[in-house]
């Protein structure tokens, strides 16, 4: 359930009534930002930034597409620069993380502590643009600091 109040629903954006699934869709970001900072594995920090991103563009979807449905089943990635141009490049750079954070989830695939911290960098500051960009206040934070992240395991240590 969304943290905002039916209440408020109305009035968080200047520009006019900002729909609830837009709402719960930033919070849940905000709570996949949260447990990224919390991560102590630098592939779940990783995937948790990504799925941050990943709902805070489906939030700009939410709010910018009608009644109609897409001819086909396509990525948020490939969409959203139809529906805000603006986003282009964070698209772009999100739709590669999509591809590292596949491979991290089917193949195994590992990544440095720094790749999966940059990645909550960028996710947190394209939160920031999108809540911009709907006209939302800010609500989505992330914690004021880093969980240290494990020293990464071998492959060996990982078969074992």
């Amino acid at each position: 359930m969304s943290s905002v109040s039916p209440h408020r629903r109305d009035a968080l954006s200047g520009r006019g009534y900002v729909p609830a699934s837009v709402v719960e869709l930033l919070d849940r970001s905000g709570v996949s930002l949260r447990a990224a900072g919390r991560a102590r594995v630098a592939e779940e920090r990783f995937v948790a930034a990504h799925l941050c991103a990943l709902r805070a563009a489906a939030a700009v979807l939410a709010a910018r597409t009608g009644a109609g449905g897409l001819s086909r089943p396509r990525s948020v990635w490939e969409v959203l620069p139809t529906l805000a141009p603006e986003l282009t490049e964070w698209a772009g750079f999100f739709a590669l993380a999509a591809g590292e954070r596949a491979a991290i989830e089917r193949e195994g695939h590992s990544v440095t502590a720094r790749a999966a911290d940059d990645l909550v960098r960028q996710a947190e500051t394209f939160v920031g643009i999108v809540q911009d960009l709907l006209g939302v206040p800010p609500v989505v934070a992330l914690p004021e600091y880093l969980t240290p992240v494990a020293p990464a395991r071998r492959h060996t240590d990982l078969a074992g």
